[in-house]
C-alpha cells in the first residue's frame, strides 16, 4: 500500500479575494471546494434484512480460530452485550472494541446474506480509501457497490473473494494491475479475503489514492495531470462521486476449511469500523458544506445556488451555468454566474473568458438591449459595474472608456461586418449609450 503526503490533494479553500486594480478594489474569483472530512458523521445506515443484527433473541458465539471458545454473548436488551449498527461508526480506540455483529449462520446451507447501505442524500466526492475493519474474520465473498442517484440504481465498485473465478467468474486482479486506460475497470481481488486473518490485519479496502496515482504519480506530486483529467473526463469524475454505498456480504469467514455444521455459531459478520473520507460535491462553487436538519448542503458562492451549487441564482443568468475548473493550478477558474441585465444569455465556448479570447467569446448583445449597460461610477456599484472580461472579473470605468474606448466597446458590442464596416470607427469612439466629449 502506497503512502501519500497529506497535503498532496490540494485545497482550493478560498472562493474569492479582494484585489486592487486600475479600476480600484475588485473581487478576484477562484474555484473552491470544501475541505475533506469524515463523511460517516453524516450518513444514514440501513441493514437488509432488518432483523439481521444479533441479540434478538440472545445468542452465544464461538471464536472462529477456536470452536471450543464459546463465551461471547450478544443480547440486544443489555447495552454492554448489544452490537447495533451504530457501533460501526463510533469513536475508535475504545477498550474493549465496539462493533456491529450479525446473527450466526444457523440456517446453513442457506447463504448468510447482508446488505449494509450508507446513504448521504447528497453527492459526495471520495478523497481517501474506503476502509472496512472487521472484528470477525474478513468475509470470503463480498461486493462493494455505489449509487449516483440516491439508491435508485447500483453499480459495482469492486468484488472481493477467496477465489474470484469460483465466486464471480472473474480473473483475480489488484489495483496495481490497472493503468490510466483501465482505471475504470471493475476488478475482483483476492487480497483481502484469503484465509483467517488475525487481529492485526482485518481491513478490507477500496483503493482511491492508488487510482489517483495513475495520473498524479506515485506520490501524487503531479496533481495538474489528475485535475486536468477530472475536469475533462466526466466518467472519471463520476467514478469517484457517490450518493450511497452498499456493502454486500455474501459469505462469512470459515477459516479456509469446510463449514463445521455442528458448530455454526463460529460463522457470522462483525464490523468494528468503516471509514469514508470525502467532501460535499459543490461543483467548485463553495468552500463549505453545512449539516442541518440531518441534511448536507453546499454554502454556494459565485452567484450559484442548489444543493450542489448546480445552477445560477435568479437574476444571475447572464450566461449559462458552468462548473468551476481546477485549472489553471493553483487557483483554477471560478466560472461565476453573472447578472442577467446585460442582454441575452451568453453561452461561452471556453471555460475562462479572458480578454485574449474576446473574439471567440464576445457577448452577442443586440444594440437594442444596450441601454441596460452602464459605465461604472467610481463612488457606487451598479448591478454590473465591471464590464470588461478578464478571467472571472469584469471591468469598465469612465476613465478607461475615454482612454481606450475601442477595446471595451469591442468586447461589449458585436457589429455586422458586412453592413456596418464603414461605421465601425464612429461606433467605437461615439456610442449613444456612453457619454463622451465631442459626440452628438
Amino acid at each position: 500500500m502506497q503512502h501519500y503526503p497529506a497535503a498532496a490533494w490540494g485545497h482550493y479553500d478560498v472562493c474569492k479575494s479582494q484585489v486592487y486594480s486600475d479600476e480600484g478594489l475588485t473581487w478576484d474569483y477562484m474555484a473552491c471546494q470544501p475541505e475533506a472530512a469524515d463523511m460517516t458523521q453524516y450518513l444514514k445506515v440501513t441493514l437488509d434484512p432488518p432483523n439481521i443484527t444479533c441479540g434478538d433473541p440472545p445468542e452465544t458465539y464461538c471464536a472462529l480460530e477456536n470452536p471450543y471458545m464459546c463465551n461471547n454473548e450478544c443480547d440486544a436488551t443489555t447495552e454492554e452485550l448489544a452490537h447495533p449498527p451504530g457501533l460501526m461508526f463510533d469513536t475508535e480506540g475504545r477498550n474493549p472494541t465496539t462493533f456491529w455483529q450479525s446473527t450466526s449462520w444457523k440456517k446453513y446451507p442457506k447463504p448468510l446474506l447482508v446488505n449494509i447501505t450508507l446513504s448521504w442524500n447528497k453527492t459526495i466526492e471520495l478523497t481517501e480509501d474506503i476502509v472496512l475493519t472487521f472484528e470477525s474474520g474478513r468475509p470470503e465473498q463480498m461486493v462493494l457497490e455505489k449509487s449516483l442517484d440516491y439508491g435508485k440504481t447500483w453499480q459495482p465498485y469492486q468484488f472481493y473473494a477467496t477465489d474470484c473465478l469460483d465466486a464471480f467468474t472473474m480473473e483475480p486482479k489488484t489495483v496495481q494491475d490497472l493503468t490510466q486506460h483501465t482505471l475504470l475497470d471493475i476488478i475482483c481481488t483476492e487480497d483481502y479475503s484469503r484465509g483467517y486473518v488475525w487481529k492485526n490485519d482485518k481491513t478490507v479496502r477500496f483503493e482511491i489514492k492508488d487510482r489517483f496515482a495513475l495520473f498524479a504519480g506515485p506520490r501524487l506530486h503531479n496533481m495538474a495531470s489528475l485535475y486536468g483529467q477530472l475536469d475533462t473526463t466526466k466518467k472519471l469524475r463520476d467514478f469517484f462521486t457517490i450518493t450511497d454505498l452498499r456493502i454486500r456480504l455474501l459469505r462469512p469467514a470459515t477459516g479456509a476449511t469446510m463449514v463445521d455444521e455442528n458448530n455454526l455459531s463460529r460463522y457470522f459478520y462483525a464490523i468494528s469500523d468503516i471509514k469514508v473520507q470525502g467532501r460535499c460535491k459543490c461543483n467548485l462553487h463553495a468552500n463549505s458544506c453545512v449539516y442541518d436538519k440531518e441534511k448536507l448542503s453546499c454554502e454556494c458562492e459565485h452567484n450559484t445556488t442548489g444543493p450542489d451549487c448546480g445552477r445560477c441564482k435568479r437574476n444571475y443568468q447572464g450566461r449559462a451555468w458552468s462548473a468551476g475548473s481546477y485549472l489553471p493550478i493553483p487557483k483554477g477558474t471560478a466560472n461565476i454566474c453573472i447578472p442577467s441585465n446585460i442582454g441575452p444569455v451568453i453561452r461561452p465556448n471556453v471555460s475562462s473568458l479572458g480578454v485574449a479570447n474576446r473574439k471567440e467569446v464576445a457577448p452577442q448583445v443586440a444594440l437594442s438591449t444596450a441601454p441596460s449597460v452602464h459605465v461604472a461610477n467610481s463612488k457606487r456599484e451598479p448591478p454590473l459595474s465591471l464590464l470588461s472580461w478578464s478571467g472571472d472579473s469584469i471591468h469598465l470605468s469612465r476613465r478607461e472608456v475615454h482612454r481606450k474606448p475601442s477595446v471595451y466597446l469591442q468586447v461589449l458590442f458585436s457589429t455586422d461586418q458586412t453592413k456596418q464596416q464603414k461605421n465601425n470607427k464612429k461606433r467605437e469612439s461615439c456610442s449613444p449609450f456612453v457619454s463622451l466629449p465631442n459626440c452628438d
